[in-house]
């Protein structure tokens, strides 16, 4: 298998739990919990994917440094540094959203569920424009594992 088509796959469940998440949120506009509760159930499926992904990837093969032009790179760490606050913060707050849910706390996660798919979509956008910059307006640069970049081999 081709190692290189993981950061396009990963990408997409995170797009795809975006999708979802828009989908879930209509989907309680309209009343239909039962659909709402499915929807976001494989939206957290799919950005658990993501994550998985994402932290295997980046423990065995290793991050890519930005490979655009020098004087873009300072734009580049500081949209990254933002991306990285942000999906933590989405994160955080979506397991805090599934849990109020799962324990039936649904006032709470009526209150916490709009602020929670603002940041994830948000967080959604702005991992989408780190791929671009990645992988797509610009040849990544140099890419080390963890693993070697710790241990030295």
């Amino acid at each position: 298998m081709d190692l290189q088509i993981l950061p396009t796959i990963s990408t997409f469940f995170i797009l795809l739990s975006a999708i979802l998440i828009a989908i879930g949120w209509r989907l309680i506009v309209k009343g239909k919990r039962a659909a709402h509760k499915k929807t976001m159930i494989a939206a957290a499926i799919s950005a658990l994917l993501f994550l998985i992904i994402y932290v295997s990837r980046t423990i065995f093969i290793g991050n890519t440094s930005f490979g655009g032009p020098d004087h873009l790179k300072i734009y580049y760490t500081l949209f990254l540094i933002f991306h990285i606050i942000l999906s933590t913060t989405g994160a955080v707050f979506g397991i805090v959203t599934l849990v109020l849910a799962n324990k039936r706390k649904i006032s709470k996660h009526e209150k916490l569920g709009p602020i929670t798919s603002i940041i994830w979509f948000f967080t959604a956008l702005t991992g989408i424009m780190v791929y671009l910059f990645l992988y797509v307006f610009y040849s990544g640069g140099e890419t080390t594992s963890m693993i070697k970049a710790i241990l030295g081999f």
